[in-house]
């Protein structure tokens, strides 16, 4: 049939590797522990500790954590590792940070368990233009796994892939 439109990128052996499809479904949630602080600035470590044990921390089940002080309070260690230990029985993933940390963490577990070798000695995209946010550091961390059974690594989309990295032969 003249002029019949044939889609290359559906017959070629390229492979898609999306990040969102690993995106978290669960709640992602900011604690700020001013909220916990005398005028969000002093920690009274009496009122603070009475004011953790009084909270109830099972709305964290299941949920992804990030620990932080909005304020300019000066804080010891210990009090982020105490507000860590009254929410791990019940969250999935805690960490110390903001919610772009947390989305680092997240993805740096998430790498590090996933199985690259379908994509032994074939060619791959690493698909940009998500519609989540995929933190860049991510993508830098695919990259570097990939790299060790992709045969070739592109970025973006099939129709205008940026190349990335080619196995040398």
């Amino acid at each position: 049939m003249e002029g019949e439109i044939i889609n290359k990128v559906a017959n070629s052996s390229l492979v898609v590797f999306d990040l969102e499809d690993y995106y978290p479904t669960e709640p992602r949630v900011l604690i700020d522990i001013s909220q916990f602080l005398y005028e969000g600035f002093i920690l009274k470590e009496k009122d603070f500790r009475a004011a953790l044990s009084d909270k109830d921390w099972s709305v964290y089940q299941n949920q992804l954590v990030a620990i932080t002080c909005t304020t300019d309070a000066i804080l010891p260690s210990w009090a982020m590792m105490l507000v860590s230990s009254y929410v791990q029985p019940y969250a999935k993933l805690v960490v110390q940070g903001n919610l772009h940390q947390l989305d680092l963490v997240y993805y740096q577990q998430i790498i590090n368990n996933l199985d690259f070798t379908p994509y032994q000695d074939k060619p791959v995209i690493i698909k940009g233009c998500a519609k989540k946010p995929i933190p860049d550091e991510g993508y830098v961390m695919a990259t570097q796994k990939m790299m060790n059974y992709a045969r070739s690594i592109m970025f973006g989309e099939a129709c205008s892939a940026v190349p990335v990295f080619k196995r040398k032969k």
